[in-house]
């Protein structure tokens, strides 16, 4: 009998475009391996919308606060709906970056030294000597995100806005120089490791993330064997002792600048990581021999309860 998968995207987080995007993908690729989709653009009426339903597995292709942070977790529980991805508390702990960084830090993964501050008092006052920075303590790809410079004068005052949209906790960080790199894990293995270069002068924002052109990635990256198995090593660790389950992703910086640190540090990990034409996960699959229909249809195979 076909298995029939609910995929849901889209949502009304900061990151819907792109969910919606990834959302599409994957819904193509498991038509493409044989099993019944329903795509559902997921609202506040999502438990009613599945309760109807009744799909045998959910395929999570939210992005952002609500579909990633344990709350549509949590209905899919209530629900007894197996769904892809991490489960509850993993979800809110990775999402809330603050309390994500402390859970790391103990298992002794190396991350940056931060500070949690509001929107206002960031704005008011270097938190910390710059560069350094400033990130809503609950958002992904890269929404919201500041970068201070050395001779900034002043913290970036569109944080004072009063449309501002987003979270009014700021999680401020110091900078830390160097490579941008990233490492997907697969269940219990360590995929291989991209570095990530931004176009032209930019940094790997959200248009470099999501925009044809505005980033190149080398893959396998371009690092000493010891550095390498060591980001692979890192990666495991925080899918482990956040409690992730299926697919996660975690990215790091490495200073290896002339004069540098040497510092390599997890910046954060993304439990539901993007599954667009540009995004690094299927880019990883595919490296390790797995195309997108292979990979989407190991996740829901991967598909639980109690996650």
């Amino acid at each position: 009998m076909t298995r029939h998968v609910a995929v849901l995207m889209g949502g009304p987080s900061a990151e819907r475009e792109v969910s919606l995007r990834s959302g599409a993908a994957c819904a193509a690729a498991l038509e493409g391996a044989g099993f019944k989709v329903t795509r559902i653009d997921a609202a506040r009426d999502l438990a009613t919308v599945l309760g109807d339903l009744r799909p045998d597995v959910v395929f999570n292709a939210l992005h952002g606060r609500w579909g990633e942070d344990g709350a549509v977790q949590g209905v899919l529980e209530t629900l007894q709906i197996p769904y892809t991805h991490s489960g509850i508390l993993a979800s809110a702990l990775a999402m809330q970056k603050d309390r994500a960084k402390d859970v790391m830090k103990a298992a002794g993964i190396p991350v940056a030294h931060g500070v949690t501050v509001s929107r206002h008092e960031a704005a008011k006052r270097h938190i910390l000597p710059p560069p350094y920075v400033i990130k809503p303590v609950a958002e992904g790809s890269s929404v919201g995100v500041f970068i201070v410079k050395a001779d900034q004068a002043h913290p970036p005052q569109e944080l004072t806005r009063a449309d501002w949209p987003l979270s009014d906790t700021m999680l401020v960080e110091t900078f830390v120089a160097g490579r941008e790199l990233t490492c997907a894990v697969m269940g219990d293995r360590a995929l291989d490791v991209i570095e990530i270069k931004a176009a032209g002068d930019n940094w790997y924002d959200y248009d470099a993330k999501y925009s044809p052109g505005g980033s190149f990635h080398i893959l396998p990256a371009d690092l000493k064997p010891n550095i390498y198995q060591k980001i692979q090593e890192l990666a495991l660790r925080a899918h482990t002792a956040l409690g992730c389950r299926g697919v996660s992703r975690a990215d790091f910086r490495y200073d290896d600048t002339p004069g540098g640190t040497g510092a390599l540090i997890v910046m954060e990990v993304n439990t539901q990581p993007g599954m667009t034409e540009t995004s690094l996960v299927p880019e990883l699959a595919a490296h390790a021999g797995l195309s997108l229909g292979e990979l989407v249809t190991w996740m829901v195979e991967d598909a639980s309860l109690n996650r």
